[in-house]
């Protein structure tokens, strides 16, 4: 499978992908958990079907340590007992922060409370913008068709 074009180095594109990437490294030095970064940019790889960021961050995350149980559970994590209070208040807020159309309202009252009692304004900043950044690069590796499975830890993006 080809992709339909070139984002990273075309000549339109790229000067605009390197700013993209600036603020993806500019989140990972956020002070969210890099684990739980990891996790909700998986999650909301998964909800979204982008195969090329669920090759990319299931790689990453273990690396990281991630364990295969809880990578391969993140789909199912409510049902899941290895996940912390703090990371499934966290992918509860990335589900519902992705399927703003289905939720109505976005991410509930209810929903961010939880995740309020588990994270301070800055964690919560930072996992506000990762939600949305995360959902904006499916959806450009989706449009482009960018295929997955060649992604190498620590690979430029």
């Amino acid at each position: 499978m080809d992709a339909r074009l070139n984002y990273v180095t075309g000549p339109t594109t790229g000067k605009t992908f390197k700013h993209l990437m600036a603020a993806g490294r500019a989140l990972k030095e956020s002070p969210l958990p890099a684990v739980t970064q990891e996790l909700v940019a998986l999650r909301v790889s998964q909800i979204n079907g982008c195969a090329a960021c669920i090759d990319m961050h299931t790689k990453e995350a273990a690396a990281a340590g991630e364990t295969p149980v809880r990578l391969n559970l993140v789909a199912a994590w409510r049902e899941a007992t290895v996940f912390t209070e703090a990371e499934r208040a966290a992918l509860e807020v990335a589900e519902q922060g992705t399927r703003v159309a289905d939720a109505g309202e976005g991410v509930s009252d209810e929903v961010w409370a939880r995740a309020a009692g588990h994270y301070d304004e800055g964690q919560l900043t930072a996992l506000t913008v990762l939600v949305s950044f995360m959902n904006m690069v499916n959806r450009l590796n989706i449009i482009a068709r960018r295929p997955a499975g060649d992604y190498e830890v620590g690979q430029a993006h």
